[in-house]
């Protein structure tokens, strides 16, 4: 990774996650205005999905979907293990009272093996959570080309590359064989107005209980003239 992308990787998942998280299977309810953080002293349920050729991961939570955890401290540990630490957006921000999965983008330090089983252990306020990945096994991914990776069986993440103000959401999640799915985004206002900055943008998507091991590939589509051409990635284990 460049030196000059790794920083605005930085600034751009410091100063504007929400732009860069979401997620797809429910939709808010009221408003709060929590910091959405869990328990003091708890656990925190964490999944992961690789990305971006396995120079990134998807860290899932459950909580508010207005209230996406950003990712500000990652470390390579001495016994191979990335630390994560995820803090609540800062700043006078609206909490929704829904529970949901949400997903928070983290890329990760240059001498991760991403070829080698990668433990994570995730801290979140006062709060701490484990989970681990197998080795990367998809190919590689072009700087600032989409990729995708399951989060679990039914569930994955996608990341795209585009407006931080205009970050895809999903329509619906299509199973088109045994071996491939298609992601038909949601077409966005014909005013709406963008930022012309690069950000990277994740979205989770859900498929209902498929097997994981079963799907390959995943075409993205619709949501304007970003997927007016489908595009079929490959969809990491």
């Amino acid at each position: 990774m460049t030196i000059s992308r790794t920083l605005s990787l930085l600034a751009v998942i410091g100063a504007g996650a929400l732009a860069l998280v979401g997620c797809t299977s429910t939709t808010p309810n009221s408003a709060s205005s929590g910091s959405g953080a869990p328990a003091a002293g708890g656990e925190v349920d964490v999944d992961a999905g690789w990305l971006d050729g396995g120079r990134m991961v998807a860290i899932v939570t459950q909580g508010s979907s207005g209230c996406i955890p950003i990712a500000t401290a990652v470390t390579l540990q001495a016994d191979g293990s990335v630390a994560v630490t995820l803090e609540a957006p800062a700043g006078d921000v609206v909490c929704t009272a829904d529970f949901v999965p949400r997903a928070s983008l983290v890329v990760l330090p240059d001498d991760a093996d991403a070829a080698a089983e990668l433990d994570l252990v995730v801290t979140y306020g006062d709060a701490r959570g484990e989970t681990d990945l197998d080795p990367y096994s998809g190919g590689p991914v072009e700087e600032f080309a989409p990729s995708a990776g399951w989060i679990d069986d039914g569930q994955f993440a996608i990341l795209t590359w585009g407006s931080s103000s205009c970050a895809p959401r999903v329509d619906q999640v299509l199973a088109d064989a045994t071996d491939s799915l298609t992601v038909v985004f949601v077409d966005p206002p014909a005013d709406q107005m963008c930022t012309m900055d690069m950000a990277p943008r994740v979205v989770l998507a859900t498929v209902g209980d498929v097997d994981d091991d079963s799907i390959a590939t995943v075409t993205l589509t619709g949501g304007g003239a970003e997927f007016a051409t489908p595009i079929t990635i490959p969809l990491a284990g």
